[in-house]
Order: structure tokens, then sequence, then C-alpha cells
């Protein structure tokens, strides 16, 4: 695991914290800006490589493949950007267990809405970046001073999720 400064594993855990805590995340297809949209992620505790998302066929996301997030927590603590592969999801298991009123609000024929389309994007690498840099970082930042050590501190260059 390769990073710049910063312990990965606390960041890590303080994305995987601050993803679960907030509803949405901007995700788009690798190379094709146009495709970012706001997107609420479904997590299952126990399974830390995959994320799931609920879309309509006719999404830009039914092309698949290389696709990229980038989130903001909701105390603007935790930053971060990550990719991975965007693939059909077949488990009715799965589908199951992150259907909620919330998912059938965006499908007229519920469960049953011929337009859904149940994904599962497989992460790959991350950069982290704690927001919260503390009060006398934010005191030296106040007073024109450096701070590029300390903010460096608390940012992992790439962390595998």
């Amino acid at each position: 695991m390769k990073h710049a400064a910063g312990n990965p594993d606390e960041l890590k855990e303080q994305f995987w914290k601050a993803l679960a805590d907030s509803p949405f995340l901007f995700l788009q297809l690798d190379s094709q800006s146009s495709t970012a949209v706001p997107m609420s992620p479904q997590l299952d505790k126990d399974a830390n490589s995959s994320i799931w998302f609920f879309t309509h066929t006719k999404s830009d996301f039914a092309k698949l493949g290389r696709a990229t997030a980038t989130f903001e927590s909701k105390g603007h603590e935790v930053f971060a950007r990550f990719d991975g592969t965007l693939t059909r999801e077949t488990s009715k298991e799965r589908f199951d267990q992150f259907w909620s009123n919330f998912v059938e609000a965006w499908y007229e024929g519920g469960k049953d809405d011929p337009n859904i389309l149940f994904l599962r994007m497989d992460l790959g690498d991350a950069e982290i970046w704690n927001g919260d840099l503390g009060l006398l970082t934010t005191a030296k930042m106040a007073l024109g001073k450096t701070v590029v050590d300390e903010a460096e501190e608390k940012h992992a260059k790439s962390v595998d999720l």
C-alpha cells in the first residue's frame, strides 16, 4: 500500500464511516465527465471491496466498465476519490438487501419495474483526505504560515479499498 503521508488504515476507516453516514457521492464513467451525477451508494459492512447502486436501464451507467467516484462527507471532514469497475449485479438476495422505500420512490413499477438496473462497483484504489486540520493548523493558515506538512499527514495518496 503506497501513501504519501498519513495513516492509510485510519483514513480508510474514516472514509467508510463517513460514506455510511452520507447518502450521496458523485459517480462517472471514466473519460466521460458528462456522465457524472449524484448517486446513492448501497453499502454492506461485510463487503468493503464493493458498493452497489440502483439506476435505470437507460442511464449512461448501463454501458458498465471503469468508473470513478468522488465523495465529500457531510461535515467536510473526509474527501475521497476512488475508482472501480461497474458490472451488473444479478444477486436477488443482494437486490432485496438494499431495496427500500427510498429506492422504490425512483421506480414506478416498484421492485418489478423493467427499467431497474442494479449495479455493483468493485473497488480499486482511493485517494483520501482528512479535511479536519485542527485548531493549530487553522490558526497557522489564518496567519499565512505554511501548513503543507500538516496537511500531508492527513492524506493518503493511494489506499486499497
